[in-house]
């Protein structure tokens, strides 16, 4: 995996497309080190996107087939190191962007849907996958799937394990929006740009509150949108929110 920090954009990239970027053992100390590197990093947005044809193609068969005699230890490693990295993508303060420029399927649908923003290819088709190898899912994968489409939807994806195209993911809201291919990285450096230059630290309050309204209930949530606008509303950006709004401009926001 590679990371790079441009403009204040951050971008993780699955890389190794000649092996339908699947997540592996041997690809664990590249993936370390990129997150490493995004966490201690100063980015306002960052992009998930994958070099090839695919954008991630679940675990590494070849990782299974070297350790047939004794796969539950191998399942409990990948799942323990990737589950880290993960909750770290997840749990950002700043808007994740994912680019789906091809098939997506198990593992590879956690690291997907994980992101605040899902943009697709015409040519991305998403598959659960697990269930054709007699697996469960695993890395937010049903959480993240059974959020964007209800739990009678998800079984259904996950337990027939049929392919589904970059429209009916649209049509389902797995995705946010398809491109043609040739648009989708344009595309999502445009929406990346848009988010940078807007009030970060007010995006990191609406991740929060978004983030915790199916945990709470009514009025603990009333509490928490209290406190959070008081946050906002003591903040440089909403004193140039207001400035720019009265003096009939765009506003200059400084974010984070």
């Amino acid at each position: 995996m590679l990371w790079q920090v441009r403009d204040g954009i951050g971008q993780l990239t699955f890389n190794r497309p000649e092996h339908a970027n699947a997540l592996g053992l041997c690809s664990r100390a590249d993936m370390e080190e990129a997150f490493a590197a995004m966490a201690a990093a100063e980015v306002s947005v960052v992009l998930l996107s994958a070099h090839g044809k695919f954008f991630c193609a679940d675990g590494d068969i070849g990782d299974f087939i070297a350790n047939i005699a004794n796969p539950v230890s191998l399942v409990d490693e990948l799942i323990d190191y990737l589950s880290r990295l993960l909750r770290q993508l997840a749990s950002l303060p700043v808007p994740v962007i994912s680019v789906i420029n091809g098939p997506v399927s198990g593992a590879g649908i956690g690291f997907a849907l994980c992101a605040d923003f899902v943009l697709a290819s015409d040519a991305a088709k998403l598959r659960g996958g697990y269930c054709a190898l007699g697996l469960t899912p695993d890395l937010g994968s049903s959480y993240f799937l059974t959020r964007r489409v209800g739990a009678a939807r998800a079984k259904e994806i996950f337990m027939l394990n049929r392919a589904l195209s970059a429209q009916a993911c649209l049509d389902l809201g797995i995705v946010d929006h398809v491109y043609p291919a040739a648009q989708l990285n344009e595309a999502a450096i445009t929406l990346a740009r848009e988010l940078a230059n807007g009030p970060t630290a007010a995006y990191a309050r609406v991740k929060a509150l978004c983030n915790q309204a199916a945990s709470h209930d009514l009025y603990t949530h009333l509490d928490a949108e209290h406190v959070l606008m008081l946050q906002s509303a003591r903040s440089a950006d909403f004193q140039e929110g207001l400035a720019a709004f009265a003096g009939q401009r765009a506003p200059h926001f400084a974010g984070r």
